[in-house]
């Protein structure tokens, strides 16, 4: 099997009447390393970016779910006064955020910088490995996957954003808040507090992947839109499963992270659908081509 670089170099000689050119292997680390050093600059400018603008990154984003104004708590308290309900308003956090180490800050703020660069980078990462893969494409396949890049990036972002103003805030109010005794305070980590936010965001963004996922699964012939709706029962089971160990064990909060979770699946099977329209559409037509071919 041809790797991408060699599939890339034999279309290029057959498209120049030449005989295609064998790469060896120093040329496909060469062509590989160029791609990777690409997007390490593009993660190293965004960290750096992010390191320097320190306030706005920990201070409005990073500890936006640790005060009562952020966003998510205030439409809640909207929710709740359209309920005549003042269970939704939060008028003070019941914990507060230390550092107990002499580098702790130091050492987060790093690390974080790092974090937020992949993060913003993720696009740019996504795309140099879609350049590099791509030539090795059948002409086919690459009319197929047009515009994977920018809906792999655009899940990711939603997902983004949903761990980051839904199942982050329920997560962090919910676990930083609950006491077993009220004599006792909770006194968060901030280690602790990062690594809670980072996950949950990033958890969040990469199941929101699950239509990409299966869309390349049907393309590839490992799925079917028959095989996602008989084992339905089974994925709620596991979507339940992974709301409860990405949010608070409460219900109302497994909840809104569950639905769009199924959500995605169900959409998932629609476009395992289409695809397999689409594949069975494409070789009726290579048939009836071959067809006329044959009685010509």
């Amino acid at each position: 099997m041809q790797s991408p670089s060699q599939q890339f170099q034999q279309n290029r000689a057959s498209a120049a009447g030449q005989e295609p050119a064998e790469m060896s292997f120093i040329d496909h680390l060469e062509a590989l390393r160029w791609h990777v050093i690409r997007a390490t600059i593009a993660v190293v400018v965004f960290a750096t970016g992010a390191f320097f603008a320190k306030d706005f990154l920990f201070h409005d984003l990073i500890l936006g779910p640790s005060r009562p104004d952020f966003w998510t708590y205030r439409q809640f308290c909207k929710l709740g006064q359209a309920l005549h309900s003042t269970e939704l308003c939060m008028d003070k956090v019941g914990f507060i955020i230390q550092n107990r180490e002499m580098s702790g800050q130091l050492s987060m703020h790093f690390s974080t910088s790092f974090v937020v660069g992949l993060v913003l980078g993720f696009p740019y990462l996504f795309w140099e490995i879609w350049r590099f893969v791509k030539p090795g494409l059948y002409p086919h396949e690459r009319a197929n996957s047009r515009g994977a890049v920018l809906f792999v990036s655009l899940l990711f972002i939603a997902g983004l954003l949903f761990g980051y103003y839904i199942a982050s805030p329920l997560s962090i109010n919910f676990l930083a808040s609950y006491t077993v005794d009220p004599t006792i305070e909770n006194q968060i980590d901030l280690q602790s507090y990062l690594s809670t936010l980072i996950t949950m965001t990033l958890s969040c963004a990469f199941v929101f992947e699950l239509p990409m996922i299966v869309y390349f699964l049907a393309k590839a012939g490992l799925i079917t839109p028959e095989i996602m709706r008989m084992y339905r029962k089974h994925a709620i089971v596991v979507i339940l499963v992974l709301s409860a160990i990405i949010t608070p064990p409460d219900v109302s909060s497994q909840l809104i992270v569950m639905l769009p979770i199924w959500a995605l699946y169900e959409l998932s099977i629609n476009i395992a659908a289409v695809v397999r329209r689409n594949n069975i559409k494409r070789l009726n037509q290579e048939l009836a081509e071959n067809q006329g071919v044959a009685q010509g």
